[in-house]
């Protein structure tokens, strides 16, 4: 089973542009400007404190760069919450832009969860109760805090209805925790609750 939402089709279909596009993001600490014009700059020497406040404004994409930083740094935890949340947020945005080049943006998604989420969701599964904090704490903190590069007003059914998948899929671990467990063990990953 799957624990990320990947696009529909085959994002992969023109692979060298989803290359072209990822790894100088991946790279570069996925700097892209935001709507305002600005950089966010390097994710890997700005305080963490600087990069949190600038997130909102930031295409999605960027959150998974920090996510990927601070799993690297064994903040894992955070990781996984930061993880979520630019998840949340890039599921958002291609859901408002539904006509976006499949070849790019939806593709840059997927190739996002399949590097960065498949190190951090592993981490993620040796605790569900862990997982299922850090989506809660995901989902509280998209609520509170303005999203600058996609308007939650103007897509509000989208917004919702994104919100609500992410919901989904943390009742979904909540009720096969104990699965997920076994299935851990018997592939002898580590289990921390």
């Amino acid at each position: 089973m799957r624990w990320c939402w990947y696009p529909k089709g085959n994002p992969f279909k023109n692979w060298y542009r989803v290359i072209a596009m990822i790894v100088p993001l991946v790279l570069a600490g996925c700097s892209k400007p935001d709507r305002g014009g600005a950089l966010l700059g390097d994710l890997k020497n700005l305080p963490p404190a600087k990069i949190e406040a600038a997130l909102p404004n930031q295409h999605p994409s960027v959150y998974y760069g920090y996510a990927d930083r601070l799993f690297h740094q064994g903040k894992k935890d955070d990781a996984v919450f930061w993880f979520y949340a630019g998840q949340l947020r890039y599921r958002f945005y291609l859901k408002a832009n539904p006509k976006l080049d499949p070849g790019g943006e939806p593709a840059t998604f997927g190739l996002l969860n399949a590097i960065i989420g498949q190190s951090i969701n592993g981490y993620a599964g040796g605790s569900v109760k862990g997982w299922v904090k850090a989506i809660d704490r995901a989902l509280q903190w998209d609520a509170e805090v303005t999203n600058g590069f996609t308007s939650k007003e103007k897509f509000a059914a989208v917004y919702e209805e994104t919100r609500a998948g992410l919901k989904k899929l943390r009742d979904q671990l909540e009720s096969q925790a104990d699965s997920i467990r076994d299935q851990r063990k018997k592939a002898g990953l580590e289990n921390r609750d």
